[in-house]
């Protein structure tokens, strides 16, 4: 169930407290990354936030009286986990004394999934001997907690029990549950656009957003790869838990990557990394006026050089084409000599949160349908971890 991500069910369960607010985002982010979300919230809760918004964001009815058909014993079924966020030490205290006084609470104890609780209290609450107490409790009953961060707390003070950020709260349970297949891998991942300067102000870049190269970059991570992310300039926040190395020009990545691709089992090149950049960039920003020629000259070919070390990675490459596809793809797979080769077309695919690919080794070609970019990532570390296997 939890290696099927694109069909994983996760129950999310809130409680009352003002970081009620940061469950919005979370279904958000579960759902991005082809999760189904059942929200399941307490009285105290829609104090907070309301079930219109919960209900809104998932897509599904927000359940929130314990005696409709029997909720408690049938939501968590066939569940990969349940996850409170927040977790009021009120809460916390309920679960380590196996009370089931309201719906939540009688779904924890009645559950036969995982459980994932993260805490969001006042700094001396959290303190407290006995949330210590009960913290310790759940630990050893196998609750798994995220969680909290130290920081400045809605009620003005400062110190330990912030809740913490929906990122980091999905990576980690998306992480506990994917099964471990490239565990003691270590990947190399290049992501996003390269910039090349014309001048101090312009610069020739293209329309990568980077979206695919970080969802592998994920999808590696959740499979228990050890990964390393060199990426040109994008807006998305790096996976939390990668080594994060950012870079700009196209030679700038291919040095980040030679210095980084020792010891690695994998090198995945999914920057749309610059072809050309321009001979002469002007030290002093260019004036308008009249026509401007450019003389460009080639960039270094990242890929090519990685696959034709001593002993290269497994190494896979990206295509993004305008037209055929597979003639393409195949004709760069070979002269790139690397054993594995994702094509795209670009026009379907650049700046969009959804693609179609085609996945190409040796005699073999697997077309995967237009999904998520989140899942296709899954599906292609799949692919990648049966190469390697």
């Amino acid at each position: 169930m939890a290696g099927e991500r694109g069909s994983m069910k996760i129950i999310l369960g809130i409680t009352g407290g003002i970081a009620a607010y940061k469950a919005a985002e979370l279904v958000r982010l579960f759902v991005k990354r082809g999760c189904e979300v059942e929200v399941v919230m307490t009285d105290a809760a829609t104090r907070f936030i309301t079930p219109l918004t919960m209900q809104t964001l998932s897509g599904r009815p927000v359940r929130l009286a314990q005696w409709d058909d029997m909720a408690h014993i049938d939501l968590s079924r066939g569940s990969a986990a349940i996850l409170v966020a927040p977790a009021t030490a009120d809460f916390i205290a309920k679960i380590a004394q196996g009370h089931a006084s309201d719906l939540l609470s009688s779904l924890c104890l009645a559950r036969d999934c995982s459980l994932f609780l993260v805490p969001a209290m006042n700094r001396q609450m959290w303190d407290n001997p006995a949330t210590r107490r009960n913290l310790a409790q759940i630990l050893e009953d196998g609750v798994h907690v995220v969680g909290p961060l130290e920081g400045v707390q809605a009620c003005g003070e400062t110190g330990m029990g912030r809740m913490a950020e929906p990122d980091e709260i999905a990576s980690a349970v998306l992480s506990a549950l994917s099964p471990k297949i490239l565990s003691g891998k270590k990947f190399l991942v290049t992501a996003g656009p390269t910039l090349e300067a014309i001048d101090p102000v312009r610069v020739i870049t293209n329309l990568s957003s980077g979206k695919m190269g970080y969802a592998v970059a994920q999808a590696a991570l959740d499979s228990g790869a050890q990964v390393i992310l060199v990426s040109g300039p994008t807006c998305l926040p790096p996976p939390v838990g990668v080594k994060f190395v950012p870079v700009a020009s196209a030679r700038e990545m291919r040095d980040a990557v030679m210095a980084n691709v020792g010891g690695s089992d994998v090198f995945v090149g999914v920057a749309a990394v610059a072809d050309y950049r321009v001979a002469n960039p002007s030290s002093s920003k260019i004036k308008k006026g009249g026509t401007l020629k450019l003389e460009l000259e080639p960039n270094p070919d990242i890929l090519q050089e990685v696959a034709s070390m001593e002993n290269p990675p497994f190494c896979v490459g990206f295509a993004a084409e305008t037209g055929n596809l597979e003639e393409n793809a195949r004709l760069k797979m070979k002269r790139k000599n690397v054993p594995m080769l994702v094509g795209n077309l670009a026009q379907d695919a650049l700046g969009r949160d959804e693609s179609e690919i085609v996945i190409f080794s040796s005699g073999a070609a697997k077309q995967l349908p237009r999904a998520a970019k989140t899942k296709l990532a899954a599906q292609l570390i799949e692919e990648i971890a049966r190469a390697i296997s």
